[in-house]
């Protein structure tokens, strides 16, 4: 049984996070705010928010935005000489940014309005710089487990890159441009997606080892 469970793991995970992401987005549909969104922000409101903290949110949640992440797609492309990862990170970044327009535009969920920090536009369920960042950077924490062999690099790398994931999602609360639910089920989504994008791409990557 432990076997077994170790060689589904990854689909495991992608089972347990698609099903909470439909989970929330059930709860969407039948309220505007749910309870765990005032918590969420009530939590972030009480311990984070204060005049030295906004200039790092904002600062923070830029690296969930196109400039940047748009940026380091063309620098990892350039730098990277397999040309096959390269177009993968590419492609990555193609497929959950339309991915996330489009479950938008399904679930047409309004951002909150009371206590927003910043200005932005669109639709707010799930989370878009939750859920690219997610996939994005949770991609390049899956290349470099593969293909970083420095254990202390790999290590801090990898540590880095999961601190700036929660990072952003936490930025975006903070700012009051989306509810708890939002970043969560970016989150849960974009793993789900990970686990399907990263099992596609595996093996034509392998090819070119």
């Amino acid at each position: 049984m432990k076997e077994l469970m170790k060689k589904n793991l990854k689909w495991l995970i992608l089972l347990v996070c698609l099903i909470g992401f439909l989970k929330l987005a059930e709860e969407v549909f039948s309220k505007e705010i749910l309870q765990a969104d005032i918590i969420g922000y009530e939590l972030i409101s009480s311990f984070l928010i204060s005049d030295f903290a906004t200039p790092i949110a904002k600062f923070i949640t830029n690296f969930g935005g196109p400039i940047i992440l748009i940026g380091l797609t063309i620098i990892l492309a350039i730098a990277i000489k397999n040309r096959r990862i390269g177009i993968s990170i590419f492609a990555n970044l193609c497929i959950v940014t339309g991915l996330n327009i489009l479950i938008k535009q399904i679930l047409q969920r309004p951002r909150p309005t009371e206590y927003r920090i910043i200005d932005e536009t669109g639709y707010s369920f799930p989370s878009g710089h939750s859920m690219v960042s997610m996939a994005f950077y949770g991609f390049l924490i899956y290349l470099i487990y593969r293909y970083v062999k420095d254990k202390y690099l790999k290590i801090g790398l990898i540590t880095f890159l999961s601190i700036l994931i929660i990072s952003i999602g936490i930025s975006r609360i903070y700012l009051g441009v989306h509810y708890t639910s939002d970043v969560i089920a970016g989150f849960l989504v974009s793993i789900s997606y990970l686990v399907l994008y990263i099992s596609s791409v595996n093996n034509w990557i392998k090819a070119s080892d």
